[in-house]
């Protein structure tokens, strides 16, 4: 699948605060699953939600790891294979329909996937918890309209080799056009910076 990329990138947003550390970027940004108080930690225990912790990390592509194999069949019962996508950006965020930051983030992710999509980039949920009721209830209410895989087992979250933690939902990964981990947003995607982390990614293949 080819990309093209875009034209006047927009840049990324302005109140971000960096830290460089070991080779990848860490990016610290007020994201609402890192600003949980402590009453409202115990809150999300007591539910079986645990938060994210609201860190972006940006890794450079001569440090990035070996390429994710992320296969299985979707709500839809049509099979998902990552490598089958390869040669373009793919965004794969890990979700369930009662975490509430995931509630925040679903119109952020799809918006950039109407805009994303048309030149290239793959978007695919993993879903932890929800048969398929509860999911296709979420992707009603909120007009989510690219594919999730059901991960109930927790083999997709194994397979993606440390990515990302079964407790850190939701975790959006970005992946390069061979399959490996761009950057990882812990906790609600915003839409610039998510928008802008594929606006990076598509810019190397460019």
């Amino acid at each position: 699948m080819g990309t093209a990329a875009r034209s006047g990138a927009r840049p990324g947003p302005s109140r971000r605060a960096t830290l460089r550390l070991g080779g990848s970027l860490l990016v610290l940004t007020p994201l609402l699953a890192a600003c949980s108080s402590s009453s409202d930690a115990a809150s999300e225990a007591s539910a079986g939600y645990v938060s994210g912790d609201g860190v972006i990390v940006e890794i450079p592509r001569e440090t990035r790891a070996d390429p994710l194999e992320i296969r299985g069949s979707t709500y839809g019962n049509e099979e998902f294979d990552s490598v089958a996508m390869r040669g373009a950006p793919l965004v794969v965020n890990v979700w369930y329909a009662a975490c509430p930051p995931c509630r925040v983030e679903a119109p952020a992710l799809e918006a950039a996937h109407a805009e994303y999509s048309v030149l290239g980039v793959g978007f695919v949920g993993v879903n932890t918890r929800d048969k398929a009721g509860p999911a296709a209830a979420f992707e009603q209410t909120f007009g989510i309209t690219y594919p999730s895989i059901p991960d109930q087992d927790g083999a997709l979250i194994a397979a993606m080799d440390g990515s990302v933690s079964p407790n850190a939902v939701p975790t959006t990964l970005i992946l390069d056009a061979e399959g490996r981990v761009a950057a990882r947003i812990t906790g609600a995607a915003e839409q610039t910076t998510l928008e802008s982390l594929i606006e990076t990614v598509l810019a190397e293949a460019a």
